[in-house]
């Protein structure tokens, strides 16, 4: 049984053999003149990379000022940073030894035109909710409100 896995080898597991790979060719076929939609939505996942972008937003800031809200490291900020710099949505530069980071509004764009063409979908149904709520509305009959039942507390309370 020995001699059997002298046969097998993990080799093909670990380094490439001269074939290409489906899923690697999939995960390489971004366009470099397009933003990777998939980068910009996973940095807009999370609210904390939504809240630095939002600051970032108002103007270029040091990643100091940027981290200055948060109780997190400056470690921790910089990995937020990371992400969003992936995505295209910031750019840094060094002055010194301080780091400022500014918006990329470009790949926003991309998100908002990507977006955009699903807006009709939400937008015809919150019409047609619209319709019925004020059909069913106009058919309702008007009665004033009634009273309130006091409750068992307040009974007791006025009669003694």
């Amino acid at each position: 049984m020995v001699s059997n896995l002298k046969n097998y080898s993990t080799k093909r597991l670990t380094e490439s053999v001269g074939r290409p790979i489906f899923n690697r060719m999939v995960e390489l076929s971004i366009h470099a003149d397009r933003p990777n939609l998939d980068q910009i939505f996973h940095a807009l996942a999370d609210a904390t990379r939504r809240a630095l972008l939002h600051e970032i937003t108002r103007g270029e800031r040091s990643v100091g000022e940027l981290a200055q809200p948060y109780a997190m490291s400056l470690a921790a900020v910089s990995k937020h940073l990371d992400v969003l710099e992936r995505a295209t949505l910031i750019q840094r530069r060094r002055s010194g030894q301080h780091r400022f980071v500014r918006l990329n509004p470009r790949p926003l764009a991309a998100a908002q035109e990507w977006l955009s063409f699903y807006e009709k979908f939400w937008t015809g149904n919150l019409d047609r909710l619209q319709e019925l709520l004020e059909s069913e509305h106009r058919t309702l009959p008007q009665t004033s409100p009634k009273p309130s039942p006091r409750s068992r507390h307040q009974r007791t309370a006025k009669e003694n």
